[in-house]
């Protein structure tokens, strides 16, 4: 299609994240959707090796990435959208709901220098904003469920979905985390099947479905109506509901939530430094029984 993006991805597969530079091939205008900031849990050592391919393979094209789109607060790795606007002058958008989730992790981390009404971010995107990258334009959605802040990109043929929806195999996105919300996730979902059945579908993660032993983060809105497994066509809201809840209730938390979240929620900027120590991630302690629990009291 001569009106079609060009789409890049890059997979991150310490973290099965999908990250995305697309571009409209007729005026080199670029867009990185997603963007993966290596970090090592261990040694708590950030590095920039995903970016850099990202921004080298712009550059080899002579495309301008002139945006950083993220579709909501990441649970399961660390943001290079502050790295690459930083290195690119671009801006930096995500779901105006993002300042909702602050609130929610603002005492639990101290994340007292976060920059008033979403300010960390250059721009919070509404539902039906219209983002023009040179001659197209992505369409957002905003497409809660997983979090309140989810959106979605549409462009042309393709959508990019964030975490709302996986390959057909391996179904669709926990709701447990705050905010989170199984009806608001299936009628989200139902909003993206709505699309033409010939939509690109453009995830941001993939842990392969039962059997599979490839990656893959690109389907259809067609194959998901038909294969999905949590959310094909026949299923209603109460039943989805019942099954996605009774499949949170087993999940356990993300890796990388905790240094994810603090880093995410400040649009890819680290925390502040402290006293001879530089940037310093908070790490919040629980108990699980009441023997270890008087030791927090």
């Amino acid at each position: 299609m001569p009106d079609a993006p060009e789409i890049l991805v890059f997979f991150d597969e310490p973290t099965q994240t999908a990250s995305y530079l697309v571009a409209d091939p007729a005026t080199g205008s670029a867009a990185v959707i997603d963007p993966v900031l290596d970090y090592d849990a261990v040694s708590a050592r950030i590095s920039s090796a995903s970016v850099e391919a990202i921004m080298a393979a712009a550059e080899e094209r002579s495309w301008r990435i002139e945006m950083v789109l993220e579709t909501h607060a990441h649970a399961d790795h660390l943001s290079g959208a502050k790295l690459i606007a930083v290195r690119t002058g671009a801006w930096i958008g995500i779901g105006a709901f993002i300042t909702k989730v602050q609130d929610v992790f603002r005492p639990m981390f101290g994340a007292h220098d976060l920059l008033p009404d979403g300010g960390d971010f250059d721009r919070l995107l509404h539902d039906g904003d219209v983002l023009p990258l040179g001659n197209l334009a992505f369409t957002v959605m905003h497409t809660p469920g997983h979090t309140a802040a989810c959106i979605s990109f549409g462009i042309a043929d393709a959508v990019f979905v964030g975490d709302t929806l996986f390959m057909p195999d391996y179904g669709t996105a926990r709701t447990d985390f705050p905010g989170g919300d199984a009806h608001a996730l299936y009628r989200s979902i139902r909003r993206l099947l709505a699309l033409p059945v010939e939509t690109r579908m453009f995830l941001c993660h993939d842990y392969k479905g039962p059997g599979r032993t490839d990656f893959a983060w690109e389907t259809t809105v067609g194959a998901q109506r038909r294969d999905n497994v949590h959310a094909h066509d026949g299923i209603d809201e109460a039943a989805f509901v019942v099954q996605r809840q009774a499949r949170d209730a087993g999940l356990s938390p993300p890796k990388l939530l905790l240094p994810s979240i603090q880093v995410n929620i400040r649009a890819g900027r680290m925390p502040p430094a402290e006293a001879g120590l530089g940037p310093v991630l908070r790490l919040p302690l629980s108990a699980g029984d009441p023997l270890a629990a008087t030791l927090l009291s």
